[in-house]
């Protein structure tokens, strides 16, 4: 009797063994695809960094911290580039050159850095350079990221429930201020219209709202766009100034760590100029490798170009007379950064006041208007 239902058991068994294998391979196979396009986040390329120059440090040859770092990352698509980059380096290609097959994982920055480390044989060195450098990158996108998450989650809100206001709780009003069947104050009469619109078209307003976002965004993808764009963020107040503060600070912190690593200057402003994401930048970049490929300073068109405050340009002439281009840009970084910091506690510390005096003006407002006929019930009634 036991063998029977050992035996009715294994069949069972082995299907659902074979159910499992197929899904992991599924799976994997689903991951393999994402490889190519998926974007690796920068915490994640930060941890990545760290660890493996650590684990070189240490005396660990590439192959094995590769395939250490492989088993511990917990990110499925990471993973299996990590496993591909590691196949290709034990087949006899470049470190550098198995990355720059996974860009969405691993920017020309890091490659060129890997490159740079590569030739120099200093590898754990410049890994290490290249993971302070993005973590203090992260710690910069955080503060601004950090100073815009609560005004942009009140306002969120405030349209939330200044919908539901209007979609469900003023009908309700509407219908007992028509039973009165008298003239009703003009705020309270817009105010009926504005949600009797909304009820009949909120499903229209929901989708071309979403179809407006994503036009948009691909719009800022494209020349034009980026450089419109640009261009309205620098003359929004504050939020302007910030932008150009921490561009100006990502320029001379990436501009230093390439240089400081042996990064040719050239390649050097292509890497920086695409690791802007700034049209400003990018134009300042061209014309920089420009000029020194005629033989000229970098300070001479950070002279010229509006887009850089004087400092930056006393700085880097000052970096150029004493052979310490890339110090000197550290030191403009640190102080942008700390510039970024301030600026961004000033911020959130004025959102709050301003915040609050909005949500009552608008809250107020639709209060007031509906509570104006009854304030004035008197006449209505008559």
């Amino acid at each position: 009797m036991a063998t029977l239902n050992s035996s009715a058991a294994s069949p069972n068994a082995s299907k659902t063994r074979s159910f499992l294998e197929s899904q992991k391979l599924a799976k994997r196979k689903a991951y393999e695809k994402q490889a190519k396009r998926k974007k690796i986040k920068l915490d994640a390329l930060t941890v990545f960094t760290q660890q493996l120059a650590a684990m070189l440090e240490a005396g660990l040859p590439l192959v094995g911290a590769l395939e250490a770092l492989e088993e511990q990352n917990e990110n499925p698509v990471f993973q299996i580039i990590i496993r591909n980059v590691r196949s290709e380096v034990s087949a006899g290609r470049s470190f550098s050159d198995a990355c720059s097959d996974y860009p969405n994982a691993f920017p020309n920055l890091f490659v060129s850095m890997v490159e740079a480390g590569e030739a120099s044989g200093s590898l754990a060195e410049i890994l290490d350079k290249t993971s302070i450098y993005f973590e203090e990158t992260v710690k910069l996108i955080k503060k601004v990221k950090g100073a815009l998450v609560y005004p942009i989650a009140v306002i969120a809100l405030a349209v939330i429930l200044v919908n539901v206001l209007l979609i469900f709780v003023i009908p309700v009003f509407a219908d007992m201020f028509n039973e009165f069947g008298a003239q009703l104050p003009k705020p309270t009469q817009i105010l009926i219209s504005t949600s009797d619109f909304l009820k009949s078209y909120i499903l229209f307003i929901i989708v071309g709202f979403v179809l407006f976002v994503w036009l948009l965004r691909r719009f800022f993808r494209t020349p034009k766009g980026r450089a419109i764009k640009d261009s309205m963020v620098l003359k929004i107040p504050v939020i302007g100034e910030l932008a150009r503060k921490v561009n100006l600070s990502r320029f001379c912190r990436t501009y230093a760590i390439l240089m400081r690593s042996g990064v040719p200057i050239l390649r050097t402003l292509e890497i920086v100029s695409a690791a802007s994401n700034n049209i400003y930048v990018e134009a300042a970049c061209k014309e920089i490798s420009k000029h020194i490929s005629q033989g000229g300073q970098v300070s001479e068109v950070v002279a010229s170009d509006p887009y850089f405050p004087p400092m930056v340009k006393h700085m880097t002439r000052a970096g150029e007379q004493t052979g310490n281009v890339d110090g000197m840009m550290v030191k403009v970084s640190d102080f942008y950064d700390a510039e970024v910091e301030t600026l961004v506690s000033a911020l959130t510390s004025l959102m709050e006041p301003l915040l609050i005096c909005f949500l009552g003006v608008v809250i107020g407002g639709i209060v007031m208007a509906m509570f104006l006929p009854i304030f004035q019930l008197s006449s209505v009634v008559q």
